[in-house]
């Protein structure tokens, strides 16, 4: 494979881990496949900037003496929120010449605001979706996912979604062996599926402010395989349905029957990821009650059927 280069834009008030953690995927990478990537930083004016962490980064290179790379990353914090006007005209110009244009977190509002996102699905942090959208009526944004692939242009959600998309790239490019090898290397996940949500069903909603209904929360998590229709939830609750279904939204953020969906489709995935148990089980223990409807759980909100999910995120065994 001829050598690629990575160009990662660096400003002041960056997030260190955007910059750092994909990075060290293709560092990896080259130690793995000799040549394979050559990385490059770059600020405005080649001096030092400094991040959100107190950490002083030294560029390589000005932007303006950095040639064309193949793969252009922006990175997020909060410096990309309120960014050099210098900066966003030189992404405009230079990004759609990279093969591969890339931001993670906030950094999705530099591509945004040169323009390179208009008529483009795109993700970034899930605190800050609502102000992109608002902002770039042109760009659509969701929210969801871990990471975003539209044509030459990814964006990812914070901080470790931009691991999980470097590896995604190296994979691409090196196979997945070499991905592996790194998220081992990483004591990461080989990658999260791009469509994965961006956390996990108890961190999506919010907790009910109100006992009876953070109470039948845990009971849903801890009894994924039980009755859990609104009728009986309501009972626990000591409500009617109609009144059940009515504050749990407005104290969680959610539907009674959206967070049933996200808690045991992600207890299906630790079971798949965890354990050597097999799918019909699974289908039962989380919920399902059989293969085909856990089958099209997974396909309808993950794109991949649980023995694939399974295949690509089960750690090997090791003698």
């Amino acid at each position: 494979m001829a050598p690629r280069t990575v160009l990662a834009v660096l400003f002041d008030g960056l997030q260190s881990l955007d910059v750092t953690g994909p990075l060290e995927v293709f560092a990896g990478a080259d130690l793995l496949a000799p040549g394979a990537y050559r990385i490059r930083t770059a600020s405005l004016d080649g001096a030092p900037v400094r991040t959100t962490s107190g950490l002083t980064l030294v560029p390589d290179e000005s932007l303006a003496g950095a040639k064309d790379p193949d793969i252009l990353l922006v990175p997020g914090g909060p410096g990309s929120l309120r960014p050099d006007p210098r900066m966003v005209d030189w992404v405009r110009e230079r990004g759609p010449r990279a093969a591969r244009l890339v931001s993670v977190c906030t950094g999705a509002a530099v591509l945004a605001g040169a323009g390179l996102l208009d008529g483009r699905r795109a993700t970034t942090h899930w605190a800050y979706c609502d102000r992109l959208a608002r902002e770039h009526p042109a760009v659509e944004i969701d929210p969801d996912p871990v990471y975003v692939r539209d044509g030459h242009i990814s964006t990812s959600a914070g901080v470790t979604a931009g691991i999980d998309l470097a590896l995604a790239l190296v994979e691409e490019d090196l196979g997945r062996d070499a991905a592996l090898t790194i998220a081992r290397h990483l004591v990461v996940f080989l990658r999260r599926p791009g469509n994965q949500a961006q956390f996990s069903a108890q961190l999506a909603a919010q907790t009910a402010q109100r006992e009876p209904l953070r109470e039948v929360q845990r009971w849903i998590t801890d009894h994924p395989d039980a009755d859990l229709s609104v009728d009986t939830l309501a009972d626990r609750a000591r409500l009617s349905p109609r009144h059940f279904a009515r504050a749990f939204r407005a104290e969680t953020g959610m539907t009674p029957g959206r967070y049933v969906d996200r808690v045991r489709l992600e207890h299906a995935r630790r079971l798949l990821e965890d354990t050597a148990d097999g799918v019909e089980e699974i289908a039962r223990t989380s919920g399902y009650g059989t293969p085909e409807a856990m089958r099209r759980a997974f396909v309808r909100t993950l794109g991949t059927p649980p023995a694939e999910y399974r295949r690509r995120f089960r750690p090997a065994t090791t003698s």
